[in-house]
């Protein structure tokens, strides 16, 4: 996990995107934390998760988890089929899902272009 600021030596993020979405929290004073749960989606007969989806970010002060999907459309689709599925199983959850095009008009919109 972490949290607002510098991230520890060593760390990557699995995405350009990600990386530049916590320098603009960071910019804007937002703590976040970086995917801290895994919600499982599926098990198996003995329990056992067969298949689950981790948010890319937590902003802890306004309860939210937030999901970069900046990739083609096309691959697109399965990502939806789990995170329709999250909110299924978890209604409770606040999950904003920032597209491609949000992604950009976002930063555009806070002249952080990525």
């Amino acid at each position: 996990m972490v949290k607002a600021g510098r991230p520890p030596a060593g760390f990557r993020f699995a995405h350009e995107s990600e990386a530049n979405f916590a320098r603009f929290l960071d910019f804007y004073r937002i703590e976040w934390r970086y995917e801290p749960v895994c919600f499982p989606l599926d098990r198996d007969d003995e329990g056992r998760v067969t298949r689950s989806f981790t948010p890319d970010f937590y902003l802890p002060q306004f309860e939210l988890y937030v999901e970069l999907t900046t990739m083609k459309q096309s691959l697109v689709t399965p990502k939806n089929r789990k995170i329709r599925q999250m909110r299924q199983l978890y209604p409770d959850l606040k999950l904003k899902v920032l597209y491609g095009r949000d992604y950009r008009k976002l930063l555009f919109k806070f002249g952080t272009l990525a």
